[in-house]
């Protein structure tokens, strides 16, 4: 039987060389943009302004001389979809309806504006800051359930608290890669953060703790099934009869995204790709990161971080 846990260092490596390149790509956002990632207007607040020509229309430079003229702002254009489509986005601050107006007639004599397509939506700064706490709190909350579940669903075997721990440094695992992947696209794209990419955070979360669960629960199994056996053979073991059936419940989900990409609508692309990114991560990080970890603790491999040398196999736990 092929010795996956025993590899774990390249898989600390790996996740290594994808985790910091994107916390190194947030730190260069920060510093030249302000934020880690482009924020939205669920975000920050403002207004947002799409629209679409049917014929070839104005350049960005031409909008955004609209929108100086009017306002005296300096907003942010980015250009939708193809550009055969004519499709436009504009990031902007809060004006009163006349100011909106004059916006609009504006567009529509820079080139043939479509009316239906012209659409316009406002969110103030404080509902903004309000979604930052809450998605915050989320994520703080879900980490202080899953770890007292985890020790409670667990507290027959030995050191339950360190299945909670690495099902969270698992979960953060996830979430800095799809944090880091985000922060690019958005230097790369333009991707903006907003409702939906927290909606595919958590997600992810939930997803990734599922699997981690899933995997410690067949170990929990395993140990009283092969007292005296080493607890990395223990741990191997369990990965090898629960892989299957991960694999073949993340597979269908990743052909079910990967159709959506293909052949789905602008708006919930950017979604379905930080979710694939996620769920790709969260199978790969609950195999070779969560299990993994936990045979490096027992090992004290862990700096910081005493190991038991040796699995607790007392007379107590055989009978549970």
């Amino acid at each position: 039987m092929f010795n996956i846990v025993e590899r774990r260092r390249w898989y600390f490596l790996f996740s290594a060389l994808i985790i910091v390149p994107g916390i190194l790509i947030m730190i260069y956002s920060t510093a030249t943009t302000g934020a880690p990632f482009r924020l939205d207007i669920d975000f920050v607040g403002g207004s947002n302004y799409s629209f679409q020509y049917t014929a070839d229309g104005p350049t960005e430079g031409d909008i955004r001389e609209v929108f100086r003229n009017l306002t005296g702002d300096e907003v942010i254009v980015q250009q939708r979809g193809e550009p055969s489509e004519h499709k436009w986005s504009v990031t902007a601050g809060f004006y009163d309806n006349d100011t909106q107006e004059a916006i609009r007639e504006s567009l529509a004599q820079l080139g043939p504006l479509d009316e239906d397509s012209f659409n316009f939506e406002s969110v103030s700064a404080t509902i903004g800051h309000e979604v930052t706490q809450a998605a915050i709190a989320a994520v703080i909350v879900a980490t202080i359930v899953i770890t007292g579940f985890i020790v409670v669903a667990f507290r027959q075997v030995p050191n339950a608290f360190r299945y909670g721990v690495c099902a969270i440094a698992a979960m953060l695992h996830d979430i800095l890669v799809v944090m880091g992947v985000m922060s690019l696209m958005g230097i790369v794209l333009g991707w903006k953060v907003d409702a939906l990419f927290l909606t595919a955070v958590l997600t992810v979360v939930g997803f990734s703790v599922q699997d981690s669960i899933v995997l410690f629960d067949r170990i929990r199994e395993n140990i009283p099934r092969y007292l005296g056996e080493p607890y990395e053979m223990i741990v191997n073991r369990s990965i090898w009869e629960t892989i299957h059936r991960s694999l073949a419940t993340q597979l269908n989900a990743f052909f079910i995204m990967i159709a959506i990409l293909l052949f789905g609508g602008d708006t919930i692309k950017q979604f379905i790709f930080i979710f694939f990114v996620g769920l790709l991560s969260g199978t790969y990080s609950s195999i070779f990161i969560a299990v993994p970890l936990l045979v490096s603790w027992e090992k004290g491999e862990i700096p910081f971080l005493k190991g038991s040398g040796t699995l607790h196999q007392d007379a107590e736990f055989a009978e549970a």
